[in-house]
């Protein structure tokens, strides 16, 4: 768990708005049919907001936070999504206000006691619902794959260079501290046609390859880059990139 907070994202954020897939409309949809009320929102760790953008069609207001001002910065404005800065652990929210907690590929970076205890503090009892969700390595064919795991967690390019806190993603967050009454959830996947220049501007965005990038003073995606383009063929042709969506959903109590 980490004890403060980590801004491994805050000096690529116009970056990172533009080169993340988006969630599946289907994930906000399941999220408001087991909120009972959908009055209130908050999207903690929200980044620039790509998982309250989604949010706000089905429930009223969305407040969205972040600890990190660059990425709140280059926010996506939603007429009803607030935005405000402040960390995971010390939300500037009133109690017992909020109908449902979320968390898109973050809470693995937060001291998790602080973080929940600030759940309980500000959701609605028994009515309160909080999801926190994760994705992985994405997944194009097996032959592209297998150069792609060569840059995760457990390869031999980039695993060093991974924060230790991203083994939560890799252990598809069955492993994440969730101290709620557990609602069971459908599986959900991210699917989007991306051409070769669109793949490696999302994985220039990774904590890793920036690591590696002030370490060893190169780009490590260059180490792949030959690789997939020979098994790409024509760079400007799109592909279908799916991505795994490890979803944990629980009721405050």
């Amino acid at each position: 768990m980490t004890k403060g907070f980590i801004d491994n994202f805050s000096s690529k954020s116009k970056e990172y708005s533009f080169s993340r897939p988006d969630y599946p409309d289907n994930l906000f949809k399941f999220l408001s049919d087991i909120t009972p009320n959908r009055d209130l929102v908050w999207d903690c760790a929200t980044g620039n907001g790509q998982a309250a953008i989604g949010l706000c069609k089905y429930f009223k207001k969305i407040i969205a936070s972040d600890a990190s001002k660059n990425q709140i910065d280059n926010k996506f404005e939603r007429e009803n999504i607030i935005y405000k800065i402040f960390p995971a652990e010390h939300a500037n929210l009133p109690d017992n206000a909020v109908n449902l907690v979320t968390v898109a590929q973050g809470v693995h970076w937060f001291d998790f006691n602080k973080f929940y205890n600030e759940v309980n503090r500000v959701s609605k009892k028994e009515s309160g619902r909080i999801a926190i969700w994760s994705y992985g390595m994405h997944k194009i064919n097996p032959k592209i794959d297998k150069i792609s795991e060569r840059l995760n967690v457990d390869g031999d390019i980039l695993g060093n260079f991974w924060s230790k806190e991203i083994k939560f993603i890799k252990e598809d967050y069955r492993t994440i501290p969730f101290p709620f009454k557990e609602i069971n959830a459908p599986r959900f996947k991210m699917n989007t046609y991306w051409n070769m220049y669109q793949l490696f501007n999302y994985m220039q965005t990774w904590s890793a390859v920036k690591k590696y990038n002030i370490e060893k003073k190169s780009d490590p995606l260059n180490l792949v880059r030959e690789d997939i383009i020979n098994l790409w063929g024509e760079i400007s042709k799109e592909k279908l990139v799916t991505w795994e969506i490890n979803l944990r959903v629980g009721i405050i109590q």
